[in-house]
Parts: structure tokens; C-alpha cells; sequence
């Protein structure tokens, strides 16, 4: 499906998930259904964004459509997108199936659909794009509640997202133009995580390494490196 694309969707009644897809490996299931738990009930849509990662939500009679995409897809395609998967659901089990259906019961039927509708819609993302704006659908994605995960999930600490560690994290639009050594090695040394995949970026990786070394260095002779 490539580099950048949707990654993971489910469809669930309440919070019990009825079917899923993906391709991809990692945590990122886990932290969408986190965040099905935890929907408001304010609105119908909702976006959170997680490390360059979109968690796309469409809520409709009862039920819960989710797509998780790389924030380079933008807003338009992952709610067009939902907005597929809910019309066919609801045209193959509108009726007492869905309703009573146990979980992930419907997955060797309907995860087959999920991916169909992930690969129409990364293969023509400007007819998607101009179907939206047809339908007048850009102003309503604008209006989609955005917020960041970790408020949401109300967790202390940053929340790890994996996602396919294989991938070029270059690739997913994680660069950083600019870091302040001092503060960085600090949240070394506290154990803190630069990035919700568990992996970094190579430059990231040279940094992190240089940094340990110059502390331990400052450590063993008591000169002062870092400032």
C-alpha cells in the first residue's frame, strides 16, 4: 500500500470491536481502542494525533469506525474513507447481524472490505480529495475535534506508538530542525522517550549515543561537556 498510507481501521458497536484490518505491526490497535473508550459524546468526529499519526473516528448509530493513517494522508482522505467503510457496513449488516454479532466476528467477512477500501482510497487520493470538497466535507473535516492522544488517554508520560519498525522513519516526516543538547540529555538521563515508534530516526540515533557518551565522559573526569 506503501510508505505512507492508511494503516489500521476497525469497526466496533460500542466498544466491542466487530471487525479489524491491518498490515502493519505495532501498538497502535491497542492505543485506538484506548481511545475508543474514552470518546465524548459531544461530537460525531473526532482526530487525535500521535507522533505524525492521525486516530480518525466517525461515530453513527451506535457504531464506531476507525482509521489510524500517517499524517501526510491528511484529514480529508482518512474521514472520506470512514465514510465508505460505514456506508458498506451498514448496507451488509444493517439489520439483527451487527446488532448481535460477538466480537470480532465479522472480521473474515468484513476485513477483507476494510482493506479493499484502504487501497481505493491511498490508489486515488485526488478523487477522494475532490469528493469531499463536493460534498462540502472540508469545512466539516476543519471542524473535527483535533486534540493530542496523550490528553485523551489522561496518561503522565508520553505514549509509545509502534508502527512497523521496518519503515523509513525519514520518510514519515520526522525531522528535527532543532534541539537544545542540554535539555535533551536531561530527559536522557530521566528515561523519557523521543519517539512514539520506540525506534529512532538514524541523526536521532547518533545524537542520543553522543550525548550518553559525553555524560559519561562528564561523569568519569568531572568536566562539564553538556551545557
Amino acid at each position: 500500500m506503501g510508505q505512507k498510507s492508511l494503516i489500521y481501521s476497525f469497526v466496533a458497536r460500542g466498544t466491542v470491536i466487530l471487525a479489524e484490518y491491518t498490515e502493519f505491526s505495532g501498538n497502535f490497535n491497542s492505543i485506538a481502542f484506548q481511545c475508543l473508550q474514552k470518546l465524548p459524546a459531544t461530537s460525531n468526529k473526532f482526530t487525535y494525533n500521535c507522533d505524525a499519526h492521525t486516530f480518525t473516528y466517525l461515530l453513527d448509530n451506535g457504531y464506531t469506525y476507525c482509521v489510524v493513517a500517517d499524517e501526510s494522508v491528511g484529514r480529508q482522505v482518512p474521514m472520506a474513507f470512514l465514510e465508505r467503510i460505514r456506508d458498506d457496513f451498514v448496507s451488509r449488516y444493517g439489520g439483527e447481524k451487527a446488532a448481535t454479532a460477538p466480537a470480532n466476528s465479522l472480521n473474515k467477512d468484513f476485513s477483507s472490505k476494510l482493506k479493499e477500501h484502504m487501497q481505493y482510497c491511498f490508489d486515488h487520493p485526488e478523487e477522494i480529495s475532490k469528493l469531499a470538497k463536493v460534498k462540502d466535507q472540508v469545512s466539516e473535516v476543519k471542524g473535527v475535534m483535533m486534540e493530542n492522544i496523550e490528553k485523551v488517554l489522561d496518561r503522565g508520560e508520553k505514549i509509545e506508538l509502534l508502527v512497523d519498525k521496518t519503515q523509513n522513519l525519514h520518510e514519515q516526516g520526522m525531522v528535527q530542525t532543532s534541539i537544545e543538547i542540554g535539555a535533551l540529555s536531561s530527559s536522557l538521563e530521566g528515561g523519557a522517550s523521543f519517539g512514539m515508534f520506540g525506534v529512532f530516526p538514524s541523526s536521532w540515533t547518533e545524537l542520543a549515543e553522543g550525548l550518553l557518551v559525553l555524560r559519561n565522559q562528564f561523569q568519569e573526569d568531572n568536566h562539564q561537556l553538556l551545557h
